[in-house]
């Protein structure tokens, strides 16, 4: 089996996410190409996931990085700063434009921020698309978990019983996911047909169509 290496993660990366405290492996990445026709790609995978608070994003984003052998980013983990303070926009897209000049990667997350930097450089979208009841339960269980547990989410920040019972959708990811689901049934995904129709963009309305996207990437040889 011969495969072709594609340049390894540089320099420049590696020490300026080091510098926020970011461990970034200096790995091999490999050019794939994925069986399905639909999925042939010619060069290095960049795959954005996106969907509602809840649906998945993190946990496909991480198994589709680890297949690959790709570096992955959650958003999540640099916007979101200590005591739940937002990072500068300005700083925001720098560091995500940092991370999409890479070769190859795994991004999840929403920011409509930064959208342009990662769609204009991604060659696959993934939208999850599951029903809001599923996203729902899944974000109650995962909320009540980690507040109970008091569980290390990013920057020191944590679960708290006030944001849960808030009625501010900022404040409150439950409420903020069940108000926000819908537009990632059709309106973002049409966006990201009309300003990256150079990728493939994926709606996945199922857990099987979901495992079923992952069993096609790592059946890359």
């Amino acid at each position: 089996m011969s495969r072709s290496r594609v340049p390894t993660t540089s320099n420049n990366f590696v020490t300026e996410w080091s510098r926020i405290g970011l461990r970034v492996s200096n790995i091999d990445l490999w050019d794939a190409r994925m069986p399905d026709p639909h999925f042939v790609s010619s060069e290095p995978l960049r795959i954005v996931v996106q969907g509602a608070s809840g649906s998945g994003k993190s946990s496909l984003a991480t198994a589709l990085a680890a297949s690959l052998g790709v570096p992955q980013l959650e958003l999540d983990s640099i916007y979101h700063q200590p005591g739940w303070s937002s990072l500068d926009v300005v700083e925001f897209r720098r560091l995500v434009s940092l991370f999409a000049d890479e070769p190859a990667w795994v991004v999840d997350g929403n920011y409509s921020q930064v959208r342009d930097l990662l769609w204009s450089r991604a060659n696959i979208i993934a939208f999850i698309d599951l029903p809001r009841r599923v996203v729902i339960a899944r974000l109650v269980k995962r909320t009540l978990r980690r507040m109970l547990r008091r569980e290390n989410l990013w920057n020191g920040n944590r679960e708290s019983l006030r944001n849960l019972v808030s009625t501010d959708p900022v404040r409150n990811i439950i409420l903020w996911s069940w108000l926000t689901h819908a537009k990632y049934h059709e309106v973002v995904p049409n966006e990201a047909k009309r300003h990256a129709s150079h990728a493939r963009v994926l709606t996945l309305q199922t857990a099987s169509e979901v495992e079923a996207f992952l069993r096609t990437v790592r059946s890359f040889d």
